[in-house]
């Protein structure tokens, strides 16, 4: 049968109209690729899984449904939205994003930050645009982790649970979407991130293959005592102990005029290279004469209060140590101390394993550093804490650790991070014998996961991760960046060197914001203040 000329014409048009049409459709509906076939795994059933939602999204901008998050430049992926239950009261949610084209072959796990309850889709969008099979999970915390009062199954779900049910299930979606084994896994995550991936080394060994550990936020219970100390010491009946900001700013340009470019720093340095070869009197700061303060000098209560933020948590019975203190030099980070004596700010942010503890009515102007820190250790801190130095299985099998921490981070202390490495180098035997599996890069004048007066971030760890993973190439030197304004889409305002613990990069002389200006240059002295035994359970 043939069609006259213009009833051709017409069909052709039809035709090319239809076609528009299907791909309009396709690309609202998630379905840019007919052949994607996303939608298969939504009939998939995997261990106490629920998949919630799997669809195709089109490469370019993604909008979260019923939000106005929205991610741009994405290529197109496969996403699967899934609730777990490994027991009745777990609701823990994950995502996993997969690449519709050029998978790289590994599986990224990521973590999260805070008290999680919701997912990370900003290390979601990171992980894919690298080619990733990637996951986050909630957690199990949702709506928020101050909602999770009496639910001691979701506490554990927070603590290590939901992390490794992520890891399991995740790995089980990549491998039934793509139909082939998962070349290698890794896992990345900073703060309560760095948490998880601690507790990924230590609890399930045989999950990842490379495990990148920024400030992990590991010693938990105790962690979150300095956080009620600091509000302690700071508001006082009277309010006088209270630091505004114009004098917590004060504080940190003395300690950083009395120490910084003496501490193995270049001259100018507006932060500490090595903040523990400081020793800052704060005797030394200007004091109000009785009865006046014209905001550049320190009362007699605000001088005490700041005293006892660079004591740390003690146990007032027995005065041993809970937990390090902030940092010289990070007073005035975020995060510091401006947010962490605020009654209205950490409270709400930080303080929601004291409400599963002691209930929603918990007021931390009557906590007993001893009884009440012991009661808080008993019940959470064998599912939250991740102390444990025998990471003997994850090195036999081969896997390598990578650990950061940022010097002028006032969130989660570098301090504690030394003195867990310190211990596991006890428990190896030698630095050496440590340093085959597990290497730690300290961050000089780096916030809390970035930021910061001095360097902001501390490179591409990931790829340096993957290097050592899978060509047994070990990162000797990694290079710190310092952006204008602590900000990464800002100019370069210089580079430094870093080098794995326990050394430092040392100025030699000439440009300091070159690279070549410094080496590496280890402190076998250097001691950190650490919690005493007990508190390291």
């Amino acid at each position: 049968m043939f069609l006259s000329k213009p009833t051709f014409w017409l069909a052709l048009s039809l035709t090319i109209c239809l076609n528009f049409l299907l791909s309009a459709f396709h690309v609202a509906f998630g379905q840019a690729n007919p052949d994607c076939n996303c939608a298969e795994l939504a009939k998939a059933t995997f261990p106490n899984t629920t998949i919630t939602t799997a669809e195709c999204i089109p490469a370019g901008t993604f909008t979260l449904p019923g939000s106005t998050q929205s991610f741009s430049d994405l290529p197109a992926f496969c996403r699967v939205a899934s609730t777990l239950k490994p027991t009745s009261d777990s609701n823990i949610r994950i995502e996993v994003w997969l690449p519709q084209s050029g998978w790289n072959g590994r599986f990224l796990g990521t973590g999260n930050g805070g008290g999680a309850g919701g997912i990370a889709y900003g290390a979601l969008v990171n992980g894919l645009k690298k080619g990733f099979a990637v996951a986050n999970t909630d957690m199990g915390t949702s709506p928020g982790a101050n909602e999770i009062v009496g639910h001691p199954e979701k506490w554990a779900d927070f603590g290590y649970r939901a992390t490794h049910e992520m890891t399991v299930t995740g790995k089980l979606i990549t491998e039934a979407h793509y139909k082939q084994r998962i070349k290698h896994a890794y896992f990345t995550g900073c703060s309560t991130g760095g948490q998880q991936a601690s507790m990924e080394s230590q609890r399930y060994p045989d999950d990842y293959d490379g495990i990148l550990a920024g400030a992990p936020a590991n010693n938990r219970t105790h962690l979150h005592t300095m956080f009620v100390w600091n509000l302690w010491v700071t508001n006082d009946a009277a309010g006088s102990a209270f630091l505004p900001k114009e004098k917590i700013a004060l504080i940190t340009n003395a300690v950083v005029k009395a120490c910084a470019g003496k501490d193995g720093g270049a001259p100018g340095d507006h932060f500490l290279t090595d903040p523990s070869a400081c020793h800052f009197d704060p005797k030394t700061l200007p004091k109000c004469p009785a009865g006046t303060d014209d905001g550049t000098c320190l009362t007699a209560p605000q001088l005490a209060a700041l005293k006892k933020l660079y004591q740390g948590p003690v146990n007032p019975r027995t005065g041993e140590r809970i937990y390090t203190p902030i940092p010289l030099g990070s007073e005035n980070s975020s995060a510091g101390v401006e947010m962490q004596q605020n009654p209205d700010a950490s409270p709400k942010s930080l303080f929601y394993q004291y409400k599963w503890a002691f209930g929603n009515e918990f007021d931390y102007k009557t906590f007993d550093f001893d009884k009440d820190q012991d009661k808080l250790d008993a019940q959470l801190g064998q599912i939250l804490n991740a102390n444990n130095t025998d990471l003997s299985p994850l090195k036999r099998r081969g896997g390598k650790i990578l650990m950061y921490a940022g010097m002028a981070d006032p969130l989660v202390p570098y301090q504690d991070a030394v003195s867990y490495y310190d211990r596991v180098v006890a428990a190896q035997g030698s630095l050496e014998k440590t340093q085959d599996f597990f290497r730690f890069f300290l961050v000089p004048g780096m916030a809390h996961c970035g930021g910061g007066p001095g360097l902001n971030d501390c490179g591409d760890m990931l790829s340096a991760l993957i290097k050592w993973e899978e060509e047994g190439t070990a990162p000797q030197q990694l290079m710190g960046t310092a952006f204008v304004d602590a900000n990464p889409k800002n100019a370069v305002r210089f580079k430094r060197p870093l080098f794995p613990y326990p050394e430092l990069p040392v100025y030699q002389g000439g440009d300091v914001n070159s690279p070549e200006s410094f080496k590496g240059v280890a402190f076998p002295d250097r001691k950190v203040v650490a919690p005493a035994a007990r508190y390291l359970k």
